[in-house]
Parts: structure tokens; C-alpha cells; sequence
């Protein structure tokens, strides 16, 4: 996979900002309703797009490396300091 799959996988699924797992695949079974080849406005190319855009996505958000150390998970998460330290990022 390089970038340009990545945003081409994106635009298929019309992801255009962050998104989780779970909004991932509420996504794609969404668009899987409406173009699976059954339904009414069913299209079986662009359900076919519609699987290989969201397997390749979820296999980078599967493969994706975390860092677990204090100052990647506190820009990860800003609101999560104590709350004498909240205004620390401001």
C-alpha cells in the first residue's frame, strides 16, 4: 500500500477527517446498504470499490504503530490532565 491507495481508499469511503474503528465500519456498512448489488441503487462495481477501499483502511488502522509515552498520549488527548493542570496547553 502506499499514500496515494491510502487516499484514494479515503475518498471512496468519504472519510475526509479522523475516524475510529467502530465509525469505520458503521461507515462501510452504510455504503454496503445502499450499493450492494441487491438494493434498488445497488452498483456492483462501486460495491466492489467500496470493500477494497474499506479492507485497505482497516488493515492500516490495524497495522498502525502507537507510542505510548506521556507526551504522545497527552496531545493525543489534551482534556485528560488533571484539572489544576488544564490550562498547561493553552
Amino acid at each position: 500500500m502506499n499514500y496515494e491507495e491510502l487516499q484514494k481508499a479515503l475518498e471512496v469511503l468519504d472519510i475526509v477527517t479522523r475516524i475510529t474503528q467502530s465509525e469505520l465500519k458503521e461507515r462501510y456498512l452504510e455504503l454496503s446498504r445502499i450499493y450492494h448489488p441487491d438494493m434498488p441503487e445497488g452498483n456492483e462495481k462501486k460495491f466492489k470499490e467500496i470493500n477494497e477501499a474499506y479492507k485497505l483502511v482497516d488493515e492500516y488502522m490495524q497495522n498502525y504503530r502507537f507510542s505510548f509515552d506521556e507526551d504522545e498520549f497527552y496531545t493525543q488527548n489534551p482534556f485528560s490532565r488533571k484539572s489544576k493542570d488544564w490550562f498547561y496547553n493553552f
